[in-house]
Order: structure tokens, then sequence, then C-alpha cells
């Protein structure tokens, strides 16, 4: 039992791909080039923007130089931030999760490699954001995951020893994450993992919905 339950962002709490696949697009079609497949974008999610831009560029067999992900994703980023949740919608059962751990006074957190200050943004535009009491994004250490160092992090901000709060999370990232900072790690499978099924990846637990948590 924990009062403390930390959280992945993209593919966990909410599904953010169509909303990325958008911008994506809208920047692929900024340098003339068109637009990739849904089913792609959901493939390259989990690896960030730039990781992203780069595959989308590859699949056009164009050549990804530093300079011109750099010049994209900066147009990414202005798109993603104007659009960041117009598809986007939390997973079934996670708004009513929240609210009842909330309600039981569990103290919560968000651990991701998104940028801070598209986390917050995204979580304040789907009425999420209150619920939680740290966030941390991939820019907010030197580091992200999946060092262990951004969970521990939030375990400090909340005054919980990590082995005694549990993180959900989608991907190996996460479970390399967590087992780095001596936390229990929970996954769920409906999210950003490429294809690999979470069964294999040495999860404390995994469950369908985040509603098993309550």
């Amino acid at each position: 039992m924990t009062d403390t339950v930390l959280f992945d962002l993209d593919g966990t709490l909410v599904d953010t791909a169509p909303d990325l696949h958008h911008a994506l697009n809208s920047t692929l079609s900024s340098v003339e080039l068109g637009p990739v497949e849904i089913e792609l974008t959901r493939h390259w999610v989990g690896h960030g923007a730039k990781k992203m831009i780069s595959s989308a560029l590859e699949r056009h067999n164009e050549q990804s130089t530093d300079a011109l992900v750099e010049r994209l994703y900066t147009s990414f980023l202005a798109y993603y931030r104007r659009h960041i949740a117009i598809f986007s919608k939390p997973y079934p059962g996670v708004r009513l999760a929240v609210q009842h751990l909330a309600k039981k006074r569990c103290k919560l957190g968000v651990v991701t490699n998104k940028r801070y200050d598209l986390s917050k943004l995204l979580l304040k535009e789907l009425n999420l954001l209150s619920y939680f009491d740290v966030v941390v994004g991939g820019d907010t250490l030197s580091v992200a995951k999946p060092k262990p160092d951004p969970l521990l992090h939030a375990c400090k901000e909340l005054n919980t020893p990590p082995e005694r709060a549990i993180f959900v999370g989608d991907s190996i990232t996460d479970v390399s994450c967590a087992r780095g900072a001596g936390c229990p790690i929970v996954l769920v499978p409906y999210g950003y993992n490429q294809g690999v099924s979470v069964s294999t990846l040495g999860a404390d637990r995994t469950i369908e919905s985040l509603v098993e948590l309550i």
C-alpha cells in the first residue's frame, strides 16, 4: 500500500498521439513534404519530438541533418503549443482514478520526458493539473528518463521514499527509470511501446486501466 502514485504522461494518462500527429504533418508540409500515417506517429511518439521529426524525414528519404531537425522542431513546437489538446484525451478510467486517489489524499505526480511547460499546459487544458502535487518534465533536470533522477526528484518533492511510491508507465523507459530509483513499477498495455508487449518488460504489475489502482 502507498499514499504516493506517480504517472508517466504520454501513453499512460493521455493519448497525445493525435495532436502530435497533426503537429508533425504541419511541420512536414512547411518544407513541402507529404503527411505520414498516424500509425507511424504512434510508433515514434515514445522517442521524443526530434526523433519523430528525423524519422519522418527519413521516411521521405530526406537527409535529417541536425540543423534541419532543429529548425523543424521550432516550427513543430509552435504549432503543437497552439493545438495541444484538440484531439488528445485522457485514456478511459484516468479521470476517475486520479479523482478517487486525490479524494483519498494520495500524493500524485507526473514524471514525463515531455517538456515541463508543455506538460503543464496539456494537463491544464484537460482539467487534470489540479490533481497533481508535482510535475517533473524532461527538461526539469539535466537528465531525463530512463535515468532515475526525475523520479527521485518527484519523490523528494513529495517527501516520499521511492520504495514507498508507485510509478505507473507504459514502456521500458519507465521500467528502467523505476528500477534505477528503487520504485515499484506498474505498466498499462495501451500506451506507446512500439508494439512490444508490456508483459515482457519485468514490471511488478500490469493493469488494464488506472481504475485498478483505486
